[in-house]
């Protein structure tokens, strides 16, 4: 840990807390294409929505990835939803392989032709954002230290969504049973939701 603690969270914790603390988060399930046309697909838990109008996503990736490289070649991304039902499937799409490598054959993924960007989406997932690359941003510390750490931005142009996860004019969450990262080598799912409105 290279940040302060207390002297007692030191004394008791093994592994950085930070991950568990900022959890449940939702999983980056990203389709790149290398220039030579190998189709990667790797999960990010470091991912969320950024902006609104238009929609843009934002992932961080430690260490320049083959998914960075594939960004800087081609400029496009898919964001693959992890169901539950994925969840084997998206773990063994971590496993470290050769650039050269494409992790849907190797671990067996169905994938679909996507309709405004190269790469494609994963068949099964209940729903996948087709997204251009803005830009990637390399991270820095606070002291203007360049980091081994980069964060792409891109904008949503298509959108794909399960029919059956379309109820009454929205979205049902609970339906796309999504999974996320909790820390550690916890994961998540959708426990009670509840609705509140905001103040005028």
């Amino acid at each position: 840990m290279d940040y302060d603690v207390e002297a007692r969270d030191r004394s008791i914790l093994r592994h950085d807390p930070v991950k568990a603390i900022v959890a449940p988060r939702p999983i980056g399930w990203m389709t790149t294409v290398s220039a030579a046309g190998v189709v990667n697909l790797a999960p990010y838990s470091f991912f969320n929505q950024m902006h609104t109008q238009p929609v843009i996503l934002a992932f961080g990736s430690d260490g320049r990835k083959d998914t960075i490289r594939n960004l800087e070649e081609v400029g496009e991304f898919v964001w693959n939803l992890v169901s539950f039902a994925q969840r084997a499937a998206m773990n063994a799409s971590s496993a470290s392989l050769g650039r050269e490598v494409s992790e849907p054959e190797a671990v067996g993924i169905e994938m679909a032709a996507s309709r405004r960007v190269r790469p494609p989406r994963v068949a099964a997932s209940p729903a996948a954002l087709e997204c251009s690359l803005v830009e990637i941003v390399r991270l820095k510390r606070a002291s203007g230290e360049p980091l081994d750490g980069w964060m792409p931005l891109g904008e949503v142009v298509a959108v794909h969504i399960d029919d059956a996860a379309i109820r009454e004019g929205r979205v049902d969450t609970r339906v796309l049973d999504p999974i996320m990262r909790a820390g550690y080598a916890d994961y998540a799912r959708l426990g009670a939701m509840f609705e509140m409105i905001r103040p005028a």
